[in-house]
């Protein structure tokens, strides 16, 4: 088995409805860390597992210097982050994802 890693920051903002009253409600940004690990029993033609730079396109592009309210479908809290991230990443089986040094939530398949 083949593995790889790769790390991007992310500089977002969102802010999260919930059931119960939270200063998270208000929108607020964090410099997200994501963590985005992917493997396979065998490389590309081009001897990779999933290539680094299509990673950092697919979420870079989609998430960075956003509100992620306004680009993603969903409550955009840490865990539904990491679930999204795995789904659009190819060969993706686990993503890690910091919104501080203290707090990470994450999505193995």
């Amino acid at each position: 088995m083949y593995y790889v890693c790769k790390r991007l920051e992310i500089s977002a903002a969102h802010s999260l409805r919930l059931s119960y009253l939270s200063k998270c409600e208000n929108l607020h940004g964090h410099n997200w860390i994501l963590k985005i690990y992917c493997k396979s029993e065998t490389l590309n033609e081009d001897g990779m597992v999933t290539d680094f730079t299509q990673i950092k396109k697919l979420i870079s592009d989609a998430l960075d210097h956003r509100n992620l309210n306004d680009v993603l479908p969903f409550n955009p809290t840490a865990e539904n982050i990491a679930k999204w991230v795995c789904d659009m990443v190819p060969n993706c089986y686990k993503v890690e994802v910091w919104e501080s040094e203290m707090n990470m939530a994450a999505y193995e398949k």
